[in-house]
This record gives C-alpha cells, structure tokens and sequence, in this order.
C-alpha cells in the first residue's frame, strides 16, 4: 500500500521579484569542487572567511540532484534541473554513441560525439553564452577540472572563450596561451600547480586582455584530493589552503590594480561531500538476482546510479525496484510519474522524477540514491553515505546537496548571513541580472535579489516547506522513502531523502 503526505507550511511573508540593476564591469563565479560549507574558517580559509563576512554567506544553498560536478556545471549554466538542460547524470548513455554503456562527462572528446548524435544538443536548454552573446555580451571559462566539465561551461564558445590545461577555444588563442601560461601542468594531490594555471589564465586573460563582462573558474579542489584523502585529512586540508590562498592572489591582483569595487563576485562549490562506507555494486546485485547482460539480451543497462531496463519493460523495472527496496544500502529510488506531475513514481514505493526535475527524453527507467547517516569521521566532519569509495558525493542525503555559496562586491549586502533557501540553479539568472541581461522565463532559477543591496530583507522572503513520503511491503521488509522540499516564490530545492525500513 503507498502512503502520501504532503506538509507544507511558511516561515515569513514576501520576495521582491525584477533584475538588479549593473553596478559593476565584472561578474566572476569562483567554483571549488567539492568544497563543504563547514570547510570555511578564518583559520583554514582566511581569504575565504574574509569575502564572507564581508559580504553575504548563504547559510541554505543546494547543489542540484544528482549531486555530480557535470550535472551542476550544465545548471550553472542553464539556470536549470536536469529536466531542462538534458544532462543527467555524470555517466551519460547514449545509444547511438555507445549502445552497450555510459559515457564518461568527463571527456570533453565524449561530449563532442555525443552533441554530434544530438545534432549539435549537447545541452536542451540556453546556456550562459549564448543568452550573453545574444545581447552583445562574453562569456569566458577558466579550468582546472576535467575537460569536459569545463567545455560544459560554455560548449558552443559564443563568442568568448575557454582555458583549459589540455585545449584552449577558440584555437586561435592556442598559442598565445601556451606562449603565456606555459605547457600543460601535471596533476597532482593537491592539484596546486593544475588550479596555479587556471587562476593566471584568469588573470592575464581575463581581467588583463580581453575583459568579459561575466568569467567563471572552476578549481578541482578539494574535490579531487578528497576522493583520495578523505574529509578531513591532512591533503585535503592542504588543497583547501592552496584554493583559498590563489583566492587571495585573485583578490591582490583586483586590489593593486583598482578592479575590487568594478567586481561581484560569487563563491559557489557543485555539490557537497560525504565519507563513503558502501560495498552494494548495482551491476552484480542485479546480476545476483537474475537480471543479466548477454550478447543477446540485456535486461538492464547500469550506468552509474542510474538503470535502463531493455524496452522500459514494466515487469522488469518493477522487479529491480523491488530488489532496490529489500538492500538496506539502496536509499531514495525515482521512477517517471505516476501521471504527469505527480510526486509519485508509478512503481509503488518510489517517488518521481517529475518531483525531483528529472523527467526528460534522456532519462533512464530508474534512478537510484545511496542511503546515507551522520556519522561522523575521525576528524569531526559529520555525513556518510553507502556509496562506494573512500569519499565523495553523488547522493540525495543533506551532505551531498547543501553545499557553499558567497556573494562579495558592489552589488551585495554586507556582513549577512542568508538564511534564504538558494540553489546553483540560481546562479545563471543572478549572474545575468548583474551583467544586465534579463534572465529566461524558461529558467528554473531565480535572482538572488535578497542578497543586493537594493533588494528585500532575507527576513521578509516567504519560503514553504514540504515533505513526500511514500511506502511499500516488499515480501515482508517495509520500505519508507520521505523527500523534504524548500520553495521560494515558484523556485524549488531538494532538501533531503530519508529512507528507513522494518
């Protein structure tokens, strides 16, 4: 039998809606991969901390679901959930490129074959760059991550550019930047020398040479000694100095050279960060109770979280959820809606990809969180999830999707702590409104005019809460999922999924 509940209730009165108006030449979104809001201390993270306290620190702010760095690049840029922008996970199956599996994100030489067989939709929604150079504006894009997910920070270039260790776009600045920025770096735990690059590419090209009004750079850590290291650790901490001392480069150079009152700029991490304490292998466990892959037939495609069942066989995608709801490390389990717009899935027990911006041509018959706790490590960092691995991310738990934003220069208050929900999905419609753009109607997120100066006090902003739940008797174990929503004006984050069983 499924239960639903919906519960909703407000905890203030009214958000201002409209644009900023400019109030600065540049408008720069940092990105540190997997940096925690808890990682932030005078201590640790002194140039960080100082942005912060200056300016305005979001106390609420959400990654989009699937908590993965690819999934969240292509939001930065769209303004949208995965609903929208069409790229769902960061293993992506694409038939006509690979019919038997996934795709990594992370190769920018995959995402070009894969707009190929898309007939150039990479993405189905307008990203940063091309609403920029619509209305005679640039976007640039600075790197350190993988190739891919910085080509998805502005994949059709737009008239502006992108620097990446391993490819510069347009071709034509090739040269200029390796005569400049040297050759390719090597990776490394920390990835210092690799995120050194990214940030003088910002600098000489960015400020110095060719002068956009909107530039983002993504720095690989913490995320990329974290999965190594762990939360916590003595290299993870080392990475996390490293980022914030280029921050304080970045600030010096703005300073010397009078550009710090010309320059809003936006802190932001894709996702949070959980220890991992997971041994379920989704391929094998299926394999285990019956479902297989042969030269034949294949019942079931796994790629990565996420499960395309031969034909979208019904008894089959029942027959794998059921298995998913007796395996204690399974969490949250999404299936399409059981009519259009519900909050429940049509498998019994599950709850929709309609309710978590998910339903789209691409998506796969099932998607599937690991459970999770609070656990907390040996360095005092509380989340875990029963994912695999030493450490990462990926899930619906709160670890996974609360995640780091800041916003510092003219245009924000100062010294504010926003309690206001807000969501990565929100950072191309602020970014937008700062340059002078009027964001897309189209666009799922909303402009953080709580936080400018001109704009509402966060205390005044309505915000509902909600909670789903649903249930099922699995041959005895009873299997209860709950979604937690938070909602500004029409603007919807995810908050958590919990899942227990008896």
């Amino acid at each position: 039998m499924i239960k639903y509940l919906v519960a909703s209730f407000s905890l203030a009165c009214c958000l201002a809606t409209g644009s900023a108006a400019k109030s600065a030449d540049f408008q720069l979104l940092i990105v540190l991969d997997g940096f925690r809001p808890d990682y932030l201390s005078e201590e640790l993270t002194p140039n960080l901390f100082s942005l912060s306290e200056d300016g305005v620190f979001f106390e609420n702010h959400h990654s989009v679901y699937p908590t993965v760095t690819r999934v969240n690049a292509s939001s930065f840029v769209t303004g949208c959930y995965p609903a929208k922008h069409g790229l769902m996970e960061n293993t992506v199956y694409f038939p006509k490129v690979n019919p038997t599996g996934g795709l990594s994100t992370g190769s920018r030489d995959n995402l070009e074959k894969i707009m190929a067989s898309e007939d150039g939709n990479l993405l189905t929604a307008k990203s940063l760059g091309e609403i920029l150079q619509d209305n005679g504006k640039t976007l640039m894009a600075f790197s350190s991550g993988s190739s891919g997910s910085c080509f998805l920070l502005n994949h059709k270039v737009s008239g502006g550019a992108i620097f990446h260790y391993e490819y510069t776009l347009p071709e034509s600045l090739a040269e200029e930047a390796k005569n400049v920025l040297g050759p390719e770096p090597e990776e490394g735990y920390p990835n210092e020398a690799v995120s050194h690059r990214a940030m003088t590419a910002l600098i000489e090209f960015g400020f110095k040479r060719m002068k956009p009004e909107v530039m983002i750079i993504w720095l690989t850590d913490p995320d990329h000694t974290a999965h190594k290291f762990g939360i916590g650790s003595p290299m993870t901490e080392k990475s996390i100095s490293l980022v914030d001392g280029e921050i304080g480069r970045l600030l010096k150079f703005l300073d010397n050279e009078g550009l710090r009152d010309r320059t809003n700029i936006l802190v932001s991490s894709d996702h949070g960060f959980s220890m991992h304490a997971g041994k379920v292998d989704l391929v094998t466990l299926l394999a285990q109770h019956g479902f297989k892959k042969s030269k034949e037939s294949t019942d079931a495609v796994v790629v990565g979280p996420t499960i395309y069942v031969e034909n979208s066989n019904p008894e089959k995608i029942e027959g794998i959820v059921s298995v998913l709801q007796k395996t204690p490390e399974i969490g949250a389990i999404f299936t399409k809606a059981k009519e259009p717009g519900s909050p429940e899935g049509w498998v019994e027990g599950t709850l929709s990809f309609d309710l978590i911006h998910w339903n789209h041509d691409r998506s796969a018959d099932i998607l599937v969180s690991a459970d999770w706790d609070d656990a907390k490590n040996e360095y005092g960092y509380k989340g875990r999830s029963m994912n695999r691995g030493v450490a990462g991310h990926g899930s619906s738990s709160p670890w996974d999707i609360h995640n780091t934003l800041i916003a510092n220069g003219p245009a924000f208050k100062k010294g504010i702590k926003n309690p206001v929900p807000s969501g990565n999905i929100d950072l191309a419609p602020t970014l937008l409104s700062l340059a002078g753009v009027e964001p897309l109607d189209s666009m799922d997120g909303r402009v953080l005019t709580e936080a400018m100066v001109e704009g509402p006090d966060p205390s005044s902003v309505e915000v509902d809460k909600e909670e789903f739940q649903v249930g099922r008797d699995v041959d005895g174990t009873k299997y209860w999922l709950r979604l937690n929503e938070s909602a500004v004006g029409e603007t919807q984050y995810i908050d958590k999924t919990t899942t227990s069983r008896e």
